[in-house]
């Protein structure tokens, strides 16, 4: 394992399971990451897809010095804008602010828009006008960039329909692959074509 930080992943009941999954396996596999499911409490929570998960720490516990990256899945509870803001949007402004990675696919984009992070950095999401429909106080689409997944100064964003683009930024900011092993995974995962002998 990389020290003492660990990637942390946030759980919550409905996250799309399959958004942080091609990230999740490569980082445990080839990255030697140990990943940590954060959850707003310790109840266990149950995915779109049916997988029940027990939160290994509760939000409150998080202390941003033990996150090595910070991985937000989607799911319809952002749209709702249901979930505990004031605790998650602190850790997130914390985390943005000491240059730790922070990723968000889909509609946890939402999120990083209701509270300035995307205004003045390169990012995507589902569409523009779903960040401006659901994100109150967005004000960066001038930095909207249609495109599966961006990064931008630690901070990551894709479409719901880009795991694995997303998944790729992830290793680039973390440096995980080499260059020429981040293409042959990308090429394998996003296009199914094998590595030729």
């Amino acid at each position: 394992m990389k020290g003492e930080r660990a990637v942390h992943v946030l759980i919550f009941d409905s996250l799309a399971d399959w958004e942080p999954a091609h990230a999740l396996a490569e980082l445990r596999r080839w990255g030697k990451r140990e990943v940590r499911t954060v959850a707003f409490t310790t109840v266990p929570v149950l995915s779109i897809g049916g997988l029940r998960v027990t939160p290994d720490v509760a939000l409150a516990a998080v202390k941003p010095s033990d996150v090595e990256i910070f991985i937000m899945p989607g799911g319809d509870m952002w749209q709702e804008a249901t979930y505990p803001r004031a605790e998650l949007e602190s850790l997130l402004a914390s985390l943005v602010a000491a240059e730790t990675p922070v990723a968000a696919i889909c509609a946890a984009t939402l999120a990083l828009g209701r509270i300035g992070i995307l205004d003045d950095r390169r990012h995507t999401s589902n569409m523009l006008k779903y960040l401006a429909q659901y994100a109150a106080g967005y004000a960066g689409a001038d930095n909207y960039v249609d495109a599966p997944a961006v990064r931008d100064r630690h901070v990551i964003t894709a479409s719901g329909l880009s795991p694995v683009d997303f998944a790729r930024e992830i290793f680039a900011e973390l440096r995980m692959l080499s260059e020429q092993d981040e293409r042959l995974w990308f090429d394998m995962f996003k296009h199914g074509r094998l590595p030729q002998a």
